[in-house]
């Protein structure tokens, strides 16, 4: 009895596990994609006690299944990458200027809105990507208006789940920051050193049967309208080796970041059960942008971590020398000296 329910069991997961690789062809599917890693240890440990037993090609089977299916959300182990929107971290170069990005899940009620101020006061990031701006977060934020005194907030149609931006690099001139119509975008552009760079902070709806797969066709407007140089971080709700992913990196023509580890987990659980959490705190770039590193901190009250990204702008390639204009340049005219 005992083996044969650990054979259904590992057969259901499979199943499951499976579906997640055909989230393309309907978010239905996708939504086993975020467990993905879950699925797969879930079905590795019901596979391996089945080893001795008459099951045992069929767990063999299935033991491999999970250890390739784990691996592809794996940003450590050294196998070909089989979502090719993923990015790898740069190298620093001693003579860039490295800028800092914070990427936080406020949490609309979060009990302790301290937390969340005292972090951005010790780390002091160059700009700030906020969500789940709600009501009372309008209030709190106004007390770093000297520190950030750049800013855009887009209040979300339920007043809870808003976007914000804040930076304290001025606003390239000439430039407006703007708001998608339903709040769940905000896209400046920054002046980094007389660089302008379309800064976005974004913030997804859950997964199928939820709204997702429908907010990401309306946020197609925003995110194609982007600029050649942009960096984009939020809560995405999607982990990034989803479809839902890369449909936002296509629409944008960006590319994800290396994961910074799972981020979210139920605000009832341990943290140390944060392994398991889900990666879903997402940073996509294009451009001249280079990212270097990025990293999660302290818990500030929600049941997201805030994750801290370090990047530069790659310099401008040396213009090409036009030879006419050279030749022309070093002919010695008679009476004229050679400049």
């Amino acid at each position: 009895m005992t083996v044969s329910v650990a054979f259904f069991a590992m057969m259901a997961i499979s199943a499951a596990l499976v579906a997640g690789f055909f989230g393309a062809l309907h978010p239905a599917f996708d939504s086993f994609a975020h467990f993905r890693a879950h699925f797969a240890v879930l079905m590795a440990l019901c596979a391996l006690p089945l080893l001795a037993t008459s099951f045992r090609l069929q767990a063999a089977a299935a033991l491999l299944f999970a250890v390739a299916a784990f691996a592809t959300t794996s940003n450590e182990l050294p196998f070909p990458r089989l979502w090719p929107v993923q990015a790898a971290y740069e190298a620093k170069l001693g003579d860039q200027a490295v800028y800092r990005l914070l990427q936080m899940n406020l949490r609309f009620n979060n009990p302790t809105p301290e937390k969340v101020l005292s972090l951005i006061g010790r780390t002091q990031p160059d700009v700030i990507t906020l969500d789940e701006v709600s009501g009372m977060w309008t209030e709190k934020l106004g007390l770093l208006s000297s520190a950030y005194p750049y800013r855009i907030l887009c209040p979300y149609p339920n007043g809870v789940f808003g976007v914000a931006l804040l930076s304290r690099r001025p606003f390239a001139a000439g430039t407006e920051p703007r708001c998608d119509p339903r709040g769940a975008m905000a896209i400046a552009t920054v002046d980094f050193g007389g660089t302008g760079v379309d800064v976005a902070a974004i913030h997804l709806s859950w997964p199928w049967p939820f709204e997702q797969s429908w907010q990401i066709g309306e946020l197609a407007e925003p995110l194609t309208s982007l600029g050649e140089t942009a960096i984009m971080a939020g809560d995405c709700n999607a982990v990034p080796w989803s479809a839902a992913i890369r449909r936002v990196a296509s629409l944008g023509g960006l590319t994800v970041m290396p994961s910074a580890g799972p981020t979210w987990l139920h605000l009832k659980l341990p943290d140390f059960l944060r392994f398991a959490g889900l990666p879903i705190d997402q940073v996509f770039s294009k451009g001249a942008i280079l990212i270097h590193s990025a990293s999660k901190l302290e818990s500030t009250g929600s049941d997201h971590l805030p994750v801290m990204v370090e990047f530069s702008l790659r310099p401008e390639a040396p213009k090409p020398v036009d030879e006419r204009e050279t030749a022309t340049a070093s002919v010695v005219q008679p009476g004229k000296a050679r400049s």
